[in-house]
């Protein structure tokens, strides 16, 4: 017989409370979509709303890269316009940022 103990049953319980949290969450999402307008001023907030997201992910880590990383973003997001191909962007930045970190 194993002894379990309040240690390991309170990990337990925060993980399941984070998976339950998570899951209705998503599960509120699905079932709220089909009420949402699906036009005018709150579709383009909810068009708009990924980019914001995205962009208040990557600004941190843009700023605390400095000049670097100011000079890998501003590459990234001139490849991405003109290639348009979000693969190539991506590669771009990292490897200005590998090879800033590498020389510098």
């Amino acid at each position: 017989m194993t002894h379990v103990s309040a240690t390991d049953l309170s990990i337990s319980m925060a993980i399941a409370g984070a998976a339950l949290a998570t899951y209705s969450l998503r599960l509120g999402g699905l079932l709220l979509a089909d009420r949402l307008p699906k036009n005018g001023g709150f579709k383009r907030f909810m068009e708009t709303l990924p980019g914001t997201i995205l962009l208040s992910l990557v600004a941190p880590g843009i700023f605390s890269a400095g000049m670097l990383g100011g000079a890998a973003a501003l590459a990234t997001g001139l490849c991405a316009w003109k290639t348009k191909s979000l693969l190539l962007a991506m590669i771009v930045g990292m490897a200005i940022v590998a090879t800033g970190r590498l020389l510098l």
